[in-house]
């Protein structure tokens, strides 16, 4: 891969910069962004603290992984995608009374047109996810292949038959089929499910790099360098639509399904992932997008701005000639990109009030939702921190005003190596706040580790009073900080 300016990939650079600020105009959580036509990458940016090297969850990305494992699979003779679940899965099977569940075929799952609707799994919280799933006891059922309705665990249950069939991680059979021959980093993995399977629909890590290469050999026909390392005809298929998937709150991702691939705009396919993880895939412009943020409570309506507003200014402005070169453009988008850092909350630094609660212990009663018994914000010149005591003990939380804070969220026992299993250690996170007018404070709390998440928290100030509203969008943890409450001053 090389790099080349936008005007020679026939991109304006003041285009990008353009999209970018409609981005930041529209309050999106850019992680990163790398563009390419061809082999050659036009643009790349990191927002502040990302970098190239951090190794960013892929959320449903992870799905498109997980098809291109099963096409491997399917190559190497030891998937039939015509064959029955319950043929490969007959034990479990035994648990699932209901006929369209288990005929079910590999390919109806692939395309999402499963018998039965999916489970919150995050709630339950079962000791085997693959047991889980077909153990499913909701009704009713349809006849699959039928139609199109997400399942999550199905797709899952997909990866460990891969790991069931070929006696190891998905992730590690794709390395030797794949990975190291096009490049990804040795550090890219996946977390896992309860049981012990890879969590593949959901948890692969990895440098954004490193689906911008997957992205590109799929973009391919599934060949690298001129070898063909995966059936050509599954790769088609996959990105293919195979399914209708009518979406009218997201238009953007309504053109039709392949194999845990999305269709999109102007003969597009693209990987899709919770909070925006995208590798959009353009094959009639040979463009490519990566791209990684995190809009969860936002999703779809924030996907679909971003993915329509890449065509729009992007894909189908794009010359089949290079442009004439335009260095005062590319320098301006240089030092635009450069200077940008992950989304902060904006508004007032201080107010009257703040100067009034500054320091002042308000105290909860016990039956609100959060567990808050004292709340306390010391502000600085530049920031603060939030002080609160819950049923854990005592928390400290940094926060900037205008800026993130970049610390480690104070909660303990969130899940880490394996989903919902609680774990040991602590979230990075980013932590901002603002006066939105003169008695509330926002603080957003943004996670950016291993999991994301984002926290909003509003507090509003009257006498000697403070309440609250914290809502929280992350798949299973923070649930201590959902909820309304009010206190008093000490």
């Amino acid at each position: 891969m090389n790099y080349i300016t936008p005007e020679q990939a026939g991109v304006s650079s003041a285009a990008i910069q353009t999209y970018i600020q409609y981005l930041e105009d529209n309050r999106i959580p850019t992680h990163s962004i790398i563009m390419m036509r061809g082999n050659d990458i036009f643009f790349e940016n990191y927002w502040k603290p990302f970098n190239a090297d951090f190794l960013h969850r892929m959320y449903s990305v992870s799905k498109s992984v997980v098809s291109l494992a099963v096409g491997f699979a399917v190559q190497d003779g030891l998937i039939d995608l015509d064959k029955e679940i319950q043929e490969y899965f007959p034990e479990e099977c035994k648990a699932q009374p209901d006929e369209y569940m288990r005929r079910q075929t590999v390919k109806d799952m692939l395309m999402m047109s499963t018998a039965k609707a999916d489970r919150w799994w995050f709630g339950d919280k079962p000791k085997d996810r693959v047991q889980y799933y077909f153990e499913n006891p909701n009704t009713p059922s349809r006849p699959s292949g039928l139609f199109f309705r997400y399942d999550s665990t199905g797709s899952f249950v997909l990866g460990a038959l891969v790991e069931r069939l070929t006696g190891m991680p998905f992730m590690d059979y794709l390395r030797g089929k794949l990975f190291d021959k096009i490049g990804v980093s040795e550090e890219a993995y996946c977390l896992k499910a309860p049981g012990g399977h890879s969590w593949g629909d959901s948890a692969v890590l990895c440098k954004p790099m490193d689906m911008l290469k997957i992205a590109r050999f799929v973009m391919n026909g599934g060949s690298w360098n001129g070898e063909q390392l995966l059936d050509r005809a599954y790769v088609e298929a996959a990105t293919s639509k195979l399914i209708d998937n009518y979406r009218p709150d997201a238009p953007g991702e309504a053109f039709g399904y392949g194999y845990l691939i999305w269709r999109s705009y102007d003969n597009s396919f693209f990987f899709n992932g919770m909070g925006s993880q995208l590798a959009i895939c353009v094959p009639d412009k040979d463009i490519i997008m990566m791209f990684n943020a995190d809009t969860q409570g936002r999703d779809p309506h924030a996907r679909e701005v971003l993915i329509e507003q890449f065509f729009r200014m992007i894909v189908r402005p794009a010359s089949d000639k290079a442009l004439a070169e335009d260095v005062a453009a590319q320098t301006a988008l240089k030092a635009y990109a450069d200077a940008l850092e992950l989304y902060a909350v904006k508004g007032e630094k201080t107010c009257a009030t703040a100067q009034k609660i500054n320091g002042v212990t308000y105290a909860f009663s016990d039956d609100n939702p959060m567990g808050l018994k004292t709340v306390r914000f010391d502000f600085t010149e530049d920031g603060g921190v939030f002080v609160y005591e819950n049923a854990q003990g005592k928390k400290e939380l940094p926060f900037g005003l205008n800026k993130n804070a970049f610390g480690k969220f104070p909660q303990d026992g969130f899940a880490d190596e394996i989903g919902t299993v609680p774990g040991n250690r602590r979230f990075a996170c980013a932590a901002s706040g603002a006066w939105v007018d003169d008695t509330k404070l926002h603080v957003k709390v943004q996670i950016i580790d291993t999991y994301f998440g984002v926290l909003d928290a509003v507090f509003g100030f009257k006498d000697n009073a403070c309440s609250i509203v914290m809502q929280k969008t992350a798949e299973d943890f923070m649930n201590e900080y959902e909820g309304m409450a009010t206190g008093y001053a000490v």
